[in-house]
């Protein structure tokens, strides 16, 4: 969008002074605090770069939002904050505007997405306390934001908009304003994530004014990427379905407003997919101890993603870490998905022959390298199908597996970047079997270490047959595995000293009632 066209959505603002004007006199610190710029070791030291982490998850409501909240909201006549506010958002802008009203006591609506995360939730309702009332609508942003239109007018009260407002986004520009100031020396380019633009459009219009020569990078999830095609198509576009992992970001529609400051002052927008900011977030997490929220850690997948485009340059990239309202139930999911993200984890579903000495075979075609997951249950008399994990230092190792399993004549298929399979198809392997006669049940835990699954496969007693096997590497420092053994009954007592042998704490779960009703096909 061209000047002009700018004027036509904000006439007051076309031109960057105005808009240095408002960024310079927004009022942002009776709420909030000017937070760290950090450079993080660990990801620096991987992607050949200096990584610097803008930490607004250390801001009291753990999120820029409060930032662009307040700065509308303390601006209000005294007119329009007797009649109150209402405000739409999936979280954070909500407890922005909830600080913003126990602060300015004023009256407070806020329309959150039912799927918003609980903890978000409950943040607001005790942020706002009396002055704020929580209302629940909806799937999306976009959904709560057409309840919030709805209620605005039927209760004559202020709409203060998450992204696409003046005042808003000059809140939200003190963030770039902070970056500066804490890094006068050499940016080679900044990474802001992208919801409904507001934060990029402050952030780029205040740096591009000041520092025109770093570059401004956007960052979406590949399934919430209005802006992205909105800046493509050079028109804004409304997304049928947005993805709700980054709920955050999760917006159908982008601002006008910020639309157009994106279009004049964004270089380029990366998309990112849940592997890749579950990845980021573990970085965060290990070079910051802190665990932001998959949203937060948009920029810093955007960054790895560039950095490994330019093949460690050297250069000096800055991520907003933009928030930290994570449910602690996504942590398990966040974890598993963490190793594909960074190309740490391959997975296949691989098929070996039924017959003894083939499962050492496929045990000697993964070599020393650690298994991250094994699950198998005897299905077919002349075939086994092994979902297996694996893990690898690069995608050059992960095709060299798959060949590994192949020279074995092995049917391989890499199921690394299949969502199906990582998602639902990995714990749905198992069920009862006719051919699973004869069958023990054991729970065995062995120490963690690399190699340690492998060594305990390969003593396994080559008589019986191995007709159920569970393990998923869990991050403790002992592995878990579930075990089911072939064993004759006229030789159970042979097995017991075979147990007792292996030397790793085990137990006997074959009269487990869920076993029996699950899994287990006869009498035991």
């Amino acid at each position: 969008m061209n000047a002009a066209a700018l004027a036509t959505a904000s006439p007051a603002l076309a031109d960057d002074h105005a808009w240095l004007r408002r960024i310079l006199e927004a009022r942002v610190y009776d709420v909030a605090r000017e937070t760290s710029l950090d450079v993080a070791p660990a990801l620096s030291e991987r992607l050949g770069a200096t990584v610097l982490l803008k930490r607004e998850d250390q801001q009291p409501v753990h999120s820029f939002k409060l930032r662009g909240a307040y700065n509308k909201m303390v601006g209000l006549s005294p007119q329009e904050r007797a009649r109150g506010v209402i405000a739409a958002s999936a979280g954070n802008h909500a407890q922005g505007v909830a600080l913003g009203a126990a602060r300015l006591g004023m009256h407070a609506v806020i329309v959150m997405p039912a799927t918003a995360p609980q903890v978000k939730v409950d943040a607001v309702r005790q942020l706002g306390g009396e002055w704020v009332e929580v209302v629940l609508a909806g799937d999306s942003y976009s959904d709560a934001q057409a309840e919030a239109n709805r209620l605005c007018q039927a209760r004559d009260m202020t709409f203060v908009h998450p992204f696409d407002d003046e005042a808003v986004i000059a809140g939200q520009a003190t963030v770039a304003m902070e970056i500066l100031r804490q890094h006068p020396g050499r940016l080679d380019a900044l990474f802001v994530p992208i919801g409904g633009g507001g934060l990029i459009a402050g952030m780029a219009t205040y740096v591009k004014a000041i520092r025109p020569e770093v570059k401004i990078i956007g960052v979406q999830a590949i399934d919430s990427d209005a802006m992205a095609q909105s800046l493509d198509t050079k028109a804004r576009v409304v997304l049928h379905e947005v993805g709700l992992f980054a709920d955050g970001t999760a917006v159908k529609q982008v601002g006008a407003l910020t639309y157009a400051l994106c279009q004049r002052h964004v270089d380029a927008v990366i998309r990112v997919d849940t592997d890749a900011i579950c990845a980021a977030m573990r970085d965060v997490f290990q070079d910051a101890r802190s665990v932001p929220e998959p949203s937060g850690a948009l920029a810093v997948a955007g960054l790895k993603a560039y950095a490994a485009s330019r093949h460690g340059a050297g250069e000096t990239y800055a991520a907003v870490v933009s928030g930290a309202n994570l449910n602690f139930d996504r942590l398990r999911f966040v974890a598993e998905r963490a190793e594909v993200g960074e190309q740490r984890e391959a997975v296949f579903a691989v098929t070996i022959p039924e017959e003894r000495g083939s499962f050492r075979r496929f045990c000697a075609a993964l070599g020393d390298r650690s298994i991250t997951e094994f699950n198998y249950r005897i299905s077919d008399a002349s075939q086994a199908h092994i979902f297996v994990g694996i893990q690898i230092r690069s995608r050059e190792e992960r095709e060299a597996l798959a060949a590994a399993f192949r020279a074995q004549s092995f049917g391989v298929l890499d199921l690394t970047d299949d969502e199906l399979a990582k998602l639902h198809l990995r714990h749905m392997i198992g069920g009862r079997s006719a051919l699973a006669h004869d069958e023990l049940l054991y729970r065995f835990e062995f120490p963690e270490r690399p190699g340690a699954l492998t060594r305990f496969l390969a003593r396994m007693h080559p008589d019986w047959n191995i007709s159920l096997f569970h393990y998923r590497n869990q991050g403790a420092d002992y592995g878990r595995i579930l075990v089911g053994l072939q064993v004759p009954r006229h030789e159970r007592s042979l097995f017991a000293r075979f147990v007792e042998g292996l030397g790793y704490p085990c137990r006997d779960e074959s009269m487990h009632p869920a076993y029996a009703l699950l899994l287990r096909s006869e009498p035991t």
